[in-house]
């Protein structure tokens, strides 16, 4: 069966007309496919033996709604989707004042193992398709009857280890016959796979890149993230620098304050002084509490003192405001708690 969501109108066109059916057939179902059709029967305007044929050769992803979660603090939503295949992610839907921003997953589990992740602890499945990722926006749209302005690639799964789906979602969520969201719009957040943000430079596209530091230097990073002992943090920074240089775009790296492993004066300084020739912005986040880690998220002097010596050192960095603090906040624990109460099954599992 062929995943007509994740095609370019050329190949949609291509296919249809394969099939025997003329081209402004094609141009018809690409025009449902991006308005977020879930179903063949919903496009009205192509015949019924065409709708019923087109039903035995391809298949369209729907990204259902299995569990949700409303902060009552915020609004923020956490949901727990489940896919054709009944494998699920989590997605987590959020509004600031400059519009509605959802985080989205791109893989089903993640294999990159950092220690403080609750979604690695699960284990990995398998990665998503470009239409799955879409998918995800247009079902949280839907419930909440809003049009969302930002996504950020950044709920389970490392995007860049699978970089191929991940790219031909950044070209179709941007489709003006679609969901039309400006790559500038867009933050992909990656733990660090360089020979894949060098790829990424190559492409130029205007997104944001996020990176997840957590430590100041190899050593304190490597206790934490595996990824640290393939891709050294001179390397990484280098392609971050040559990322800049190729888009023009800002990088932001993400470091998660660790109390008592990585938020001491002495590992803001060696931040600090490593970072000050990037053009960056770093983004200090309390860790969220996961289950078996026994981290925990820094005392709030803590927080401010790191900021501030980052900021002494001419690298700005902002501590990010959290949301939805009551409905399980950190990536992975929904899918793993909802995993769980069934036994410990796949969603594909339960009857």
């Amino acid at each position: 069966m062929t995943d007509i969501k994740s095609m370019t109108q050329e190949e949609l066109t291509a296919l249809i007309t394969a099939h025997g059916y003329p081209r402004f057939r094609a141009a018809q179902l690409y025009g449902w496919l991006r308005q977020g059709a879930r179903d063949f029967d919903e496009m009205s305007n192509l015949p019924a033996q065409m709708r019923e044929n087109l039903k035995t050769f391809c298949y369209i992803s729907v990204a259902t709604i299995a569990k949700k979660q409303v902060s009552r603090y915020d609004k923020t939503v956490k949901y727990l989707f489940s896919f054709n295949d009944g494998e699920c992610v989590e997605s987590v839907l959020m509004r600031y004042h400059h519009g509605v921003s959802i985080c989205i997953s791109t893989q089903v589990g993640c294999k990159m193992g950092c220690t403080f992740c609750a979604t690695g602890k699960s284990g990995f499945a398998r990665s998503l398709t470009a239409s799955e990722m879409l998918a995800q926006i247009e079902s949280a749209q839907r419930d909440r009857g809003v049009r969302i302005a930002n996504v950020v690639l950044m709920g389970m799964g490392e995007p860049l280890d699978n970089f191929d789906n991940v790219v031909r979602f950044l070209h179709l969520a941007g489709d003006e016959k679609g969901l039309g969201i400006g790559m500038r719009h867009i933050t992909l957040s990656t733990c660090g796979i360089v020979p894949k943000i060098d790829a990424l430079a190559k492409l130029r596209l205007q997104i944001n890149l996020a990176v997840s530091l957590h430590a100041p230097n190899d050593a304190i990073r490597a206790q934490t993230m595996p990824v640290a002992k393939a891709y050294p943090m001179d390397e990484l920074l280098r392609a971050c620098r040559d990322y800049f240089a190729a888009t023009g775009r800002r990088v932001t790296f993400e470091y998660a304050l660790i109390d008592g492993v990585n938020d001491s004066d002495a590992c803001a300084r060696e931040l600090g002084k490593k970072l000050k020739p990037l053009h960056c912005h770093v983004n200090l986040i309390p860790v969220n509490a996961v289950e078996g880690t026994g981290y925990q998220k820094s005392k709030l002097q803590r927080q401010q003192s790191f900021a501030h010596i980052l900021a002494a050192n001419g690298v700005t960095a902002t501590v990010r405001r959290t949301l939805g603090s009551d409905i399980d906040a950190s990536c992975g624990q929904l899918r793993r708690k909802y995993t769980e109460e069934k036994g410990g099954r796949s969603l594909g599992d339960i009857q």
